[in-house]
């Protein structure tokens, strides 16, 4: 499957915010945005006017790169959101936080979507006891995602439970970090998710 290979903190500088690509590097002094404060490339501390379609384009691209999707996929996304009822911005941001990587992520059993998504890959987690080995797997309402018997069992993921204690899911979410896993209670709401993304200028 393809995806972004490059060095991820280029992105993060390109939008001009933290997208939290790197887990705890972000949090740390070594954070690129934080040190290169300017786009990067040889042009990129030159003053450039961006038009309205730019300010558009680099909001789709900001989505596309926190939840770590291509355009193709963002592009299905998309679709199903228009498809469904209700605001198409904010039914393309309650997709996006179901993808099982970005659940992962949430319920504080990686440090960032990344290695959520390569943990996903590799088997670790169940959904309602099977295993599910999809990043983009779109969890429903009353599922139980719980990491994999054996995993549980390997200093990585004690690791992770004990960082996973210190942080709160959101309301959709219930963690259970002593049994290694968490519970879908709703969808999430607009005011619940804080990507920091304006929908309404994707939808233009």
């Amino acid at each position: 499957m393809a995806r972004y290979t490059e060095a991820v903190c280029r992105l993060c500088r390109r939008e001009g915010v933290k997208l939290y690509l790197k887990g705890d590097r972000c949090y740390s002094d070594k954070c690129a945005v934080d040190r290169k404060s300017y786009a990067p490339g040889q042009h990129g501390q030159s003053r450039k006017k961006v038009s309205e379609y730019g300010l558009q384009l680099r909001e789709k691209q900001k989505a596309r790169r926190i939840y770590g999707i291509l355009e193709k996929q963002f592009r299905g996304y998309f679709k199903k959101a228009e498809r469904q009822k209700g605001i198409t911005g904010e039914n393309l941001l309650r997709l996006l936080e179901r993808r099982l990587d970005n659940v992962v992520y949430r319920l504080g059993y990686a440090s960032s979507r990344i290695e959520a998504r390569q943990l996903v890959r590799h088997g670790h987690f169940t959904v309602n006891g099977k295993r599910v080995n999809i990043p983009s797997y779109l969890v429903e309402v009353g599922d139980v995602i719980k990491v994999a018997e054996k995993s549980a069992k390997s200093p990585k993921f004690k690791e992770l439970a004990e960082a996973a204690a210190h942080k709160t899911p959101p309301a959709w979410l219930e963690s259970n970090v002593a049994g290694l896993e968490g519970r879908v209670l709703a969808f999430p709401s607009r005011e619940e998710i804080d990507t920091g993304i304006e929908e309404h200028l994707i939808v233009e």
